[in-house]
């Protein structure tokens, strides 16, 4: 289910990044969905992280240690895209906005 999610939504703002026609609300809304699985992939690395520091501390098996560095290594990536879309995704809605209040001025000037 957690690599469904990050697919869907991965794909969906590759889509709103590439112009596809989109209202504010759809990106807004875009936008809250990426931010909270950013910060479900932020709580992962620093659970995984901390797990790591325990392992250390009792000496653990190197598979254990292996397994949370191997959590780390494929979630830290993700985290970085999700966060360079999210990125681009707030400049897609800046644009947007710019667009539309250009459209606003155009339109009260012409009606003077």
């Amino acid at each position: 289910m957690e690599g469904q999610l990050d697919w869907t939504l991965t794909a969906r703002l590759r889509e709103a990044l590439a112009n596809r026609p989109a209202t504010e609300t759809e990106l807004r809304t875009l936008c809250e969905q990426a931010d909270g699985w950013a910060r479900v992939l932020q709580a992962q690395i620093e659970a995984s992280e901390q797990r790591l520091r325990d392992l250390t501390d009792e000496a653990a098996p190197l598979t254990e240690i292996a397994a949370e560095l191997r959590r780390v290594e494929t979630l830290a990536p993700e985290l970085t895209e999700l966060r360079e879309l999210l990125a681009g995704l707030d400049d897609r809605a800046r644009e947007l906005r710019t667009n539309w209040l250009r459209h606003q001025m155009d339109s009260l000037a012409g009606s003077e």
